[in-house]
């Protein structure tokens, strides 16, 4: 009888929010260690993935490393080959394009495969700026919905708000959503010019970064001082 091959591991591996300088902060050593163990990646972009990975100096040349790219047109036949290497017996790596895989940001597919086939899934600590900008708004943290994307027409962008306000005030929901970056003015406009005055706005702006700040405000005083949030990766909170 054949001995059964113990069979790898995925790894899901976080990266910095922003710049890699900020990697020996938010990132344990234990997941350089990890890292470091690991020679094949599934990755959003290859080209970022080698520049991280050869900012913490990766022990094993950039060139000889296996990336398999993850993006919207991945097809599900390619990601399962992906997964070909743990069933032989090796582990790899999900490595997040920022942040923590899967959580606002591409990966689930490739987990949902793993653990239908029984594979183990490891994640790994690290930033995720949903989580530090709940921590730091004040919100309820124990009670909290994401909506990712908001949508970009303005009626239906308006309804949606006033839904999300609902929820505030029905259900002490804390409403978490995101924006593209250069989009973030904008978004702030229609905030300050369609919710309650006494509705509380958070703005988490470049979190873990030098520049990075946290406030929370009624709609009546945001009215007053309008951000500077022009291109700046922001989280935007709504509470009560």
């Amino acid at each position: 009888m054949q001995p059964t091959m113990p069979r790898g591991k995925i790894y899901l591996i976080p990266t910095t929010l922003g710049s890699y300088e900020t990697s020996d902060q938010v990132l344990p050593s234990y997941n350089i260690q990890i890292i470091f163990g690991l020679t094949e990646f599934i990755v959003e972009q290859v080209r970022t993935s080698r520049r991280f990975l050869s900012f913490i100096k990766h022990p094993v040349p950039i060139d000889q490393l296996v990336f398999h790219e993850l993006n919207k047109t991945t097809l599900h036949k390619d990601i399962s080959q992906y997964l070909e290497s743990i069933q032989d017996g090796k582990s790899i790596g999900l490595l997040s394009e920022a942040g923590t895989p899967c959580v606002a940001d591409p990966g689930a597919k490739v987990v949902e495969m793993a653990q239908e086939r029984g594979y183990a899934v490891v994640p790994l600590v690290g930033p995720n700026s949903l989580i530090l900008a709940l921590m730091g708004s004040g919100f309820n943290g124990q009670h909290f919905v994401f909506h990712g994307y908001l949508p970009i027409d303005k009626s239906e962008l308006i309804k949606k708000i006033h839904e999300m306000e609902g929820n505030i005030f029905r259900r002490s929901q804390t409403q978490l959503f995101i924006e593209t970056p250069f989009r973030n003015d904008a978004m702030f406009d229609i905030l300050v010019n369609n919710c309650q005055p006494v509705t509380k706005l958070c703005l988490a702006t470049d979190i873990t970064l030098s520049s990075e700040t946290i406030v929370t405000k009624t709609i009546a005083l945001w009215k007053k001082e309008k951000p500077d949030l022009h291109k700046k990766p922001t989280v935007f909170l709504l509470y009560k």
